[in-house]
């Protein structure tokens, strides 16, 4: 009796077990089934960005104060302001550069109760290019224009004792003005970009042209004359070869360095006169919002002509302007 009593009882046990063990299979089944047939949730993927933007604004402040000094001098504000706001696109074998820069600066002389601008300069570039089969090589376009803001002014000495503010405007000579001269050129040719701090644009061909709005100015520039041989013309269409080497070089976080190279070379007229336009910009980053920077200028361009009070008739030479300066600076750059 004993030993049926534990037959039916080890029966009963194993039956519970199978019948646990198919509910748990048949659970895990049936779950499985639901996660299966359940929406997926879609993982958003990362949307690619081909844009990479940037602004830099730069203002500096000089101030000169002299009381009871010996060697002469007068009291005297500069404020220079800057520019530099990129814009640059890539996508697969194409890139798409654009940079506008924009100086302005002026000084205030207590010995001249005028204005007198020391710096004012507007510079677009705008480059286009497509890669080709050989390493580091594309094909490309290239846009630039250049003019200023407003007028600039030889400022002279006027010959009357005590001179007015209409009397130091009167003695000053017009030198340059918006669009007077204004120079813009449209290039095609090739890109040659080895490194990532360095580009060199070969471009054959290239056209564009050089406006002098101002009447009074179109000479100075090399405008040439109308049928009536008087009066100049306001443009000049120039066809030639451009090179313009760009480099940029990052010494450090705060340390930087830019110069860029172009040559020019009319066909049409005097082409073994070659244009030149050589800039340097040293910057300095002192502190977070603090910087120094340094620049030069360098132009030869035998189409303009130099006048002062040594040389009324003109002549033509190499022009160079320099800067120092200590300010503020701020840079926007658009997220990764």
């Amino acid at each position: 009796m004993k030993k049926i009593i534990l037959s039916l009882a080890a029966l009963t046990t194993l039956g519970i077990a199978a019948y646990s063990q198919e509910d748990v299979q048949k659970a895990a089944a049936d779950a499985a089934a639901a996660i299966a047939e359940a929406p997926q949730e879609e993982v958003a993927q990362p949307k690619p960005v081909y844009w990479t933007k940037s602004l830099m604004t730069n203002l500096n402040f000089a101030q000169t104060a002299l009381w009871n000094w010996a060697s002469g001098g007068a009291n005297n504000y500069t404020m220079t302001g800057y520019v530099d706001a990129n814009a640059n696109y890539a996508k697969g074998k194409m890139l798409w550069n654009n940079r506008l820069q924009i100086d302005y600066g002026f000084l205030y002389s207590k010995d001249k109760p005028i204005l007198q601008k020391v710096k004012d300069r507007i510079y677009f570039e705008s480059k286009w290019g497509l890669e080709t089969p050989i390493q580091h090589l594309s094909y490309s376009a290239n846009f630039d224009f250049k003019t200023q803001i407003d007028n600039n002014y030889t400022y002279g000495t006027p010959s009357v004792p005590n001179p007015s503010v209409a009397d130091w405007k009167a003695a000053r000579t017009l030198k340059s003005g918006l669009f007077s001269p204004a120079y813009a050129s449209l290039g095609l040719g090739l890109l040659w970009t080895p490194w990532a701090w360095f580009s060199l644009n070969v471009a054959p061909v290239t056209g564009g042209f050089v406006i002098v709005d101002n009447p009074e100015l179109r000479k100075a520039y090399g405008m040439e004359l109308e049928d009536d041989g008087v009066t100049y013309k306001s443009s000049r269409f120039e066809l030639g070869a451009q090179v313009k080497a760009d480099a940029n070089f990052t010494i450090n976080d705060n340390l930087k360095y830019t110069t860029q190279l172009v040559l020019f070379s009319n066909y049409l007229k005097n082409p073994q006169n070659l244009r030149v336009n050589w800039d340097n910009k040293v910057f300095w980053k002192m502190a977070k919002f603090f910087t120094m920077t340094f620049s030069t200028n360098l132009i030869y361009d035998d189409t303009i002509i130099i006048t002062n009070e040594d040389h009324p008739a003109g002549f033509r030479t190499i022009q160079f302007k320099e800067f120092f300066e200590i300010g503020f600076s701020y840079t926007i750059k658009s997220k990764k």
